[in-house]
């Protein structure tokens, strides 16, 4: 998974939370982050956003108040050999457990001034040179391929050819990304542009029987996170959604227990298990409506009316009218969070 997340914020912002619970629904190996933001971090933080027991990271720190990457992989899954720091990448070569394959991820923030964008390709360009292995290079480029991946932007066309070279010399395969036209859209609701990608060798896509990428829901940042999958090993949304503030609540754990225990009429052990987790889903979204109210369920219709208009962005350039429906919306949603975050605590520390 590659993510611009535009700042993590303080140890309490509710980002951390909500990356979390992304984290826990792709459940990916291996995760490439631009926009930190953060200064040194340590593995305890890394295991605290990532959900692995056992994890590995490179980190590059942020320059003043902005920049940051982090690339950090669950170490049951991917293993390490080397890393490689450069000014505007960072990089991992390894293997993934069970495979003898070399593999090298690089982790890519671009940046915007055409001296540092040549200078960013020259150098990707001699380092994927030097390794006879499979690539995947992932990121927020901060550049286009052609002139249909930006909407309501200036268009340069002399940075897209400089682009296109590079991914030609390099011998890269620009991983076509479902789900979304566009990655990136500015916080006015405006522009919007193809930033993010996956760019792989043929090694790679040699390595897995069919290589796919989708951008996800634009719900942390102005960047969608993106998700490069082997739909072989797809097996699609979990049954069961538990987020871990419930955890914490008291009056979870017995309604869970409870729910486990109940009989369920069945000969085979899989239906079994599967009824018995039906029960446990049914009793937890009961008890979340009880414990928490229709707050939840606001807020989940607000992010989804805020996707429609996204999607509606996409495709034709919105009247003012539409567009001030559209932040409206946003705004509300943000209020209604900031009321959820006070419920939450109260019903935590009561």
């Amino acid at each position: 998974m590659s993510f611009n997340i535009r700042g993590f914020g303080s140890g309490k912002d509710r980002k951390i939370g909500d990356f979390k619970k992304l984290m826990c629904r792709e459940q990916p190996w291996i995760v490439a982050l631009q926009e930190t933001k953060c200064n040194t971090i340590d593995e305890k933080w890394v295991k605290l956003i990532s959900g692995f027991d056992d994890v590995g990271f490179v980190q590059k720190e942020k320059v003043g108040k902005s920049g940051g990457l982090l690339l950090f992989w669950d170490k049951n899954d991917f293993l390490a050999e080397q890393v490689h720091k450069d000014e505007f990448y960072i990089a991992v070569k390894g293997k993934w457990r069970g495979r003898d394959e070399p593999l090298i991820i690089v982790n890519v923030y671009g940046p915007h001034d055409d001296a540092n964008k040549q200078k960013l390709w020259a150098s990707l360009k001699n380092f994927v040179g030097q390794y006879d292995v499979a690539w995947v290079l992932c990121g927020d480029f901060n550049e286009v391929r052609e002139e249909s991946e930006r909407q309501s932007c200036v268009f340069m066309e002399k940075r897209a050819k400089w682009f296109n070279e590079f991914i030609n010399n390099a011998q890269l395969i620009d991983v076509p990304l479902g789900g979304k036209r566009f990655t990136r859209i500015c916080d006015n609701g405006i522009k919007f542009s193809k930033l993010d990608r996956f760019l792989i060798s043929e090694k790679f896509n040699d390595m897995w029987d069919e290589v796919s990428a989708i951008a996800l829901e634009r719900k942390m940042s102005d960047h969608c996170p993106i998700v490069l999958r082997d739909r072989a090993i797809d097996f699609g949304p979990k049954p069961i959604k538990v987020f871990d503030e419930w955890l914490v609540v008291e009056g979870a754990e017995k309604i869970i227990n409870e729910a486990w225990k109940a009989k369920v009429s069945s000969q085979r052990l899989d239906c079994v298990f599967r009824l018995k987790l039906k029960n446990v889903k049914i009793a937890l979204k009961e008890w979340s409506q009880r414990t928490f109210g229709k707050l939840d369920m606001e807020i989940e219709g607000l992010k989804n009316e805020a996707c429609d208009w996204e999607k509606m962005a996409e495709d034709k350039i919105l009247t003012d009218d539409e567009r001030g429906k559209w932040l409206d919306i946003r705004k509300k949603m943000d209020r209604f969070r900031k009321s959820q975050d006070k419920h939450g605590k109260a019903k935590v520390s009561g």
